[in-house]
């Protein structure tokens, strides 16, 4: 079959396809000619498919149908289940398949913050080469504290919740070029461990986990999750299996995303946990457990949920008819 002879003459057809469905309201002659066109147009795809089943067109009329299917059918669920499966079924489901690679990242961010902090507390010279003597002390003990009480609570938390919701985004969309996701990694591990091994140096260390430890355990946890599902998608790229890369490329990106979305909620949490408990009068005690708990419900909440979810068989992409793979026929 010519595809390019196809397309030329039922073109007319699925140009009037979109204008009706364009339509705020439809008669009775308008609906009539829709559902005509709708199963015409149907008929073309399956043509289509059976020659070029990866084709752009193919692509292009399994949209056109989605759109026309949502015109005279309306929607398939209420917003309040469709957040309902995405909090009970989708997010735990995304979490709970980066889990282990979440670990590793978690593991590996730690020993190389822990050499970092390790190198500024122990190798002579180092300190002095950060800042004068005056200017590393203010910072250990003024400046590190203040910073997270220099603003309204409220503003703060909403302010480090929009900048590391920005890094998570990040890490999983740039994901794919394989390396943006270490580098934000490497970056924050070197940061944190010269930190630490500031206060350490001036006996400080058991405030920097103090003020660190409260809001530390959920948030980076955060990013370690985000930079799981970028990693992922690179690896689809890399390594596809039986499906085409860009088969591949476009079912991990859809599910993965998902990652991205629940986490601008989890890190909401944990800037609440960063502008609200680690700079509070509570006992130390009191901050790092808050801390904790939130920590243990996320691991909870991905292991048993998203254990459930997809042992169910659930995954977090998009549902066959939502991402326009399925069509109905004539």
């Amino acid at each position: 079959m010519d595809l390019d002879a196809f397309e030329a003459v039922n073109r007319p057809d699925w140009n009037r396809l979109d204008s009706l469905t364009r339509q705020r309201r439809l008669h009775g002659e308008d609906s009539d000619e829709l559902l005509d066109l709708y199963q015409r147009t149907s008929t073309h795809l399956s043509m289509i498919r059976s020659v070029a089943p990866e084709s752009a067109l193919s692509n292009e009329l399994s949209m056109r149908l989605s759109r026309a299917r949502t015109k005279f059918t309306g929607a398939r669920s209420n917003v309040l289940e469709d957040v309902a499966r995405f909090l009970v079924i989708s997010l735990p489901a995304a979490f709970y398949r980066v889990r282990w690679l979440t670990i590793i990242i978690g593991v590996l961010f730690v020993g190389v913050a822990w050499l970092y902090g390790a190198w500024v507390a122990n190798t002579p010279g180092v300190i002095a080469a950060l800042g004068s003597d005056e200017e590393i002390r203010r910072y250990v003990e003024e400046d590190f504290v203040d910073y997270y009480s220099e603003n309204p609570p409220a503003s703060f938390a909403g302010l480090v919740w929009t900048n590391n919701a920005w890094i998570a985004v990040q890490a999983v969309a740039f994901g794919i070029t394989g390396f943006w996701s270490p580098f934000i990694l490497y970056q924050n591990a070197q940061g944190v461990g010269m930190a630490g091994g500031m206060m350490a140096s001036y006996d400080r260390l058991d405030v920097f986990f103090i003020y660190i430890l409260p809001h530390g355990f959920m948030e980076l946890t955060a990013i370690f999750v985000a930079a799981a599902a970028g990693l992922r998608i690179f690896w689809a790229w890399v390594s596809p299996g039986a499906r085409t890369r860009s088969q591949a490329l476009a079912e991990e990106g859809r599910s993965l995303i998902t990652v991205a979305l629940g986490l601008v909620l989890v890190l909401l949490v944990s800037g609440l946990v960063e502008g609200f408990v680690t700079p509070s009068p509570l006992p130390v005690w009191a901050r790092i457990g808050i801390g904790f708990v939130v920590f243990a419900l996320y691991w909870v909440y991905t292991f048993v949920l998203g254990r459930r979810a997809v042992r169910a068989g659930y995954t977090s992409d998009l549902s066959d008819v939502d991402r326009g793979a399925t069509v109905l026929t004539a």
